[in-house]
């Protein structure tokens, strides 16, 4: 009776680890891992995903400086025209200075006929 009480108890650690080792296996599918490190194992594959990735990511990066740089302006050109006293002339300086050099496409430290 003894051992078969112990071999009911190997049988159900048995049991219990292979339900965990399944567990394993799930997660382990759900994750990826096989997929990355074949990726890994493949490196054209690498270079070409983190090439595009940091293409997406510069281009990302281009279009939210785009966007937040046209909001500030536009907050500033609102500020001028609420004409606050102090801060509205010198914004309005700015903005026009920004505004001169969009229209010129040049910079304000780009020499201009050999003079600065």
């Amino acid at each position: 009776m003894n051992h078969e009480q112990e071999s009911s108890e190997e049988k159900g650690c048995m049991e219990k680890m292979i339900h965990k080792l399944d567990e394993i296996s799930l997660s382990m599918e759900k994750l990826g891992i096989a997929e990355y490190v074949e990726m890994l194992n493949n490196p054209r594959r690498l270079i070409f995903i983190n090439f595009w990735s940091g293409v997406v990511r510069g281009f990302g990066m281009a279009i939210g400086f785009t966007l937040l740089a046209a909001l500030v302006l536009y907050v500033l050109q609102q500020i001028v025209v609420i004409n606050t006293p102090l801060i509205g002339d010198f914004i309005a300086d700015i903005v026009n200075i920004v505004q001169n050099q969009l229209n010129v496409g040049g910079s304000v430290f780009q020499s201009h006929g050999g003079k600065i």
